[in-house]
């Protein structure tokens, strides 16, 4: 058995069913190998599609989504996707193809270092020099990458030479066992009661760590027993339902909105699952006078904004009911009571505006009321990614998912192929910007080879909208953002999928229940009216001069 058959019959041995990639010259071995494995090999029309595939199927199961490229410029145009991963937290294990270990001292044809290249971006990156040592490398991969401290990408470099040597008949895929569960010192969580029974306002604000760790009902029991409004990050939507009277929704856009208003009145904040790369300490604690608890598997990262008072390091689910067991809280949280009605009716503002084009408060009422609580919601970057996050609401985790760590547009499409792939059932409907669709359009003919069909949903305005929206509340004007687009609806159908063109505010609904009774790809072109963006930024504006 060759080194490229040992790499497969350890993957095999962690449970991956499925590899995202390109064939190339030096990843043949590999791809020769995986031909004749268990493993499904989906052939993508671009590496970056490949990574952001692999990226979105480790964020909904916790299992290292994995994807192969073959060097050079295989292997960069990997780069965007396995970033987008570990920024994000979501398990990724990247595999690429490399020069001969012979050639590597001289300059050569599509040679790159690309263990220092993924160095940057990864958990751990790690070339196999000895065919001896791939079930090591393998195992290392994994571990890495699936970690809850935290979830991210790791990179595998197998130069060609390696891949065909012989591996001895001694080395095996190497076993893996869970690691113990490792709790809250109850001290700790002694601490983190006494600072909540203490607080006047405290506010919890639930994170992306929450979704692989099965807190959301910890979180909701917390909520209701020590009556604590709850905030989420755009990550961790559905952690608490928004249907919840506890559930003050996200936190997150540009603008503040009324989520801050309550953050500002909050003399403690009790963060679970927080990871700052998402929403930077500073929107949260301003002025650095708040107390905070840090509730994570983790110990908390350095920052001047966000100094926890006590640190709740373990299992979060138990930590949260020893919480519950240490604490008492009789007083309710009016105030944010109040606030939730005000901010539920600025929501239902334009839901059925019937102009055209259509109002981006339309098109998410019509989306809501178009998927079941478990159907699935792929957001790419751009301005709807603003409105997604304020008025798209979530009955239950990983229902909505966002790039909002590193913030990455094009990862719709190739996102919804990975959802459709583990979730035939659910309707899954990738929402995306002109923009952004046009970066990955192509992973189309991908889903329709594939039998994957979803939907794809164009916000339609013919520019980078969410920088025209930067520019104007910054300058007044905008520049360099506006560009053309194709007939969507006709480039969808050059590539056997379906296309739609929205001509009036009252057709998206029909069109988004005939495009999910669909069995291939359907793309909806709805042209929207991102004159709404201004107009937020105003009303949000005179918003925070008010008292919630």
């Amino acid at each position: 058995m060759n080194t490229a058959e040992k790499l497969v019959e350890c993957l095999i041995q962690e449970g991956v069913e499925v590899i995202f990639g390109i064939p190339g010259e030096e990843n043949l071995e590999v791809v020769e190998a995986l031909a004749n494995s268990s493993i499904r090999f989906i052939t993508t029309r671009h590496e970056q599609g490949a990574a952001f595939m692999a990226d979105v199927y480790g964020r909904l199961t916790g299992r290292a989504g994995v994807c192969l490229a073959t060097l050079g410029p295989g292997a960069t145009n990997l780069i965007t996707g396995v970033a987008d991963a570990n920024s994000d937290g979501a398990p990724l294990v990247a595999i690429t193809g490399q020069v001969s270990t012979e050639r590597m001292h001289i300059t050569g044809h599509q040679y790159l270092d690309l263990t220092k290249l993924f160095e940057p971006i990864t958990k751990r990156t790690k070339m196999i020099m000895r065919p001896d040592t791939v079930c090591e490398v393998t195992r290392l991969a994994f571990k890495y990458a699936q970690s809850e401290q935290k979830m991210g990408a790791t990179h595998i470099d197998l130069p060609v030479n390696i891949a065909r040597m012989a591996v001895p008949e001694s080395e095996m895929p190497m076993c893996h066992r869970k690691p113990p569960v490792e709790y809250a010192d109850l001290e700790s969580v002694a601490q983190a009661a006494k600072l909540l029974a203490q607080a006047l306002n405290p506010v919890m604000v639930v994170g992306a760590d929450c979704l692989h760790a099965e807190v959301s009902g910890a979180v909701t029991e917390l909520a209701h027993t020590l009556h604590i409004p709850v905030i989420n990050t755009m990550m961790a939507k559905g952690v608490i339902s928004c249907d919840d009277p506890y559930a003050m929704l996200t936190v997150g856009i540009p603008q503040r909105d009324y989520p801050d208003l309550l953050l500002n009145d909050a003399d403690l904040l009790l963060c679970v699952g927080y990871d700052l790369v998402e929403v930077a300490p500073s929107r949260l604690n301003p002025n650095r006078d708040k107390k905070v608890i840090h509730l994570n598997s983790y110990a908390a990262h350095i920052n001047r904004s966000y100094q926890p008072n006590v640190e709740v390091v373990g299992d979060m689910a138990d930590a949260l009911h020893k919480l519950m067991q240490f604490c008492r809280r009789d007083s309710k949280p009016e105030t944010a009571f109040s606030l939730r009605e005000r901010m539920l009716a600025d929501h239902r503002a334009l839901a059925e505006d019937a102009s055209f084009p259509v109002k981006p408060q339309r098109i998410l009422s019509d989306v809501r009321k178009a998927l079941g609580k478990e159907d699935i919601l792929i957001c790419d970057v751009g301005a709807h990614k603003m409105w997604i996050g304020r008025q798209y609401n979530c009955f239950q985790p990983n229902t909505c998912l966002i790039s909002n760590g590193f913030a990455t547009m094009g990862i719709a499409v190739p996102g919804a192929i990975a959802a459709r792939l583990l979730y035939p059932d659910k309707r899954i409907l990738a929402i995306t910007g002109d923009g952004g669709f046009m970066m990955n359009s192509q992973e189309l003919e991908t889903a329709r080879r594939e039998h994957l069909p979803f939907v794809a949903l164009i916000f339609n305005d013919g520019e980078y909208g969410l920088i025209s929206w930067k520019q104007h509340d910054r300058y007044g004007h905008t520049n360099c953002t506006s560009f053309s687009n194709p007939d969507y609806a006709h480039l969808a159908e050059a590539m056997g999928c379906k296309g739609y063109r929205v001509t009036r505010a009252e057709d998206l609904p029909e069109m988004l229940e005939e495009a999910f009774s669909l069995d291939v790809p359907v793309v909806i072109d709805c042209p929207v009216d991102y004159g709404e963006n201004a107009k937020l930024t105003e009303r949000l504006n005179a918003l925070v001069e008010l008292v919630p």
